[in-house]
């Protein structure tokens, strides 16, 4: 439930939801997308928590078409927290499964400017997939490579300028 005028949720609803995604492999398709749809109804009508939930759902139970108004209209409301870097990077992935990569793409490129944070390699991850299905393989591979530099026990700088030459090979 919702603290009087905000827009959070509160503990116990959470831990539920939490519980309801670490089963989701125990639900067939139909009745997860149900479990997730009745806690998002438990939220005030057009809390973006709900409408962001049901895309969570729709969108890992095969249904991107579904999935992709639902994390708009997520976005449009005031999306807390880490929820809105997730719809954002939620939606990228969609609409480049939808063959939309362009659109992927430039969702995720202004996602840097806006946060910094753990997810910032899935960020990377799915512009990487995005710009390969745009045609531009070699600037998604620098994308992964510069993403993956930052985690090796060595090699952290030669990766990082390799990453760079592949994104501008002129320089």
């Amino acid at each position: 439930m919702c603290e009087a005028g905000a827009m959070s949720t509160d503990e116990d609803w959470e831990r539920r939801v939490a519980a309801a995604w670490a089963a989701i492999d125990e639900y067939d398709e139909e009745s997860f997308r149900a479990l997730i749809d009745g806690l998002a109804g438990e939220l005030p009508d057009g809390h973006p928590v709900a409408a962001f939930e049901r895309a969570c759902a729709f969108d890992s139970t095969g249904r991107p078409d579904l999935a992709e108004p639902l994390y708009r209209e997520a976005l449009a409301g005031e999306l807390p927290g880490e929820r809105r870097r997730r719809a954002v990077i939620q939606l990228a992935s969609t609409v480049r499964n939808l063959g939309r990569p362009q659109e992927s793409i430039d969702l995720l490129t202004a996602e840097p400017d806006r946060a910094s944070d753990h997810l910032n390699d899935a960020v990377s991850c799915v512009l990487a997939l995005a710009l390969t299905d745009a045609g531009r393989e070699r600037e998604a591979v620098s994308v992964a490579v510069g993403a993956l530099a930052r985690h090796l026990p060595r090699y952290q700088r030669s990766m990082a300028a390799y990453a760079r030459a592949l994104a501008d090979p002129g320089a």
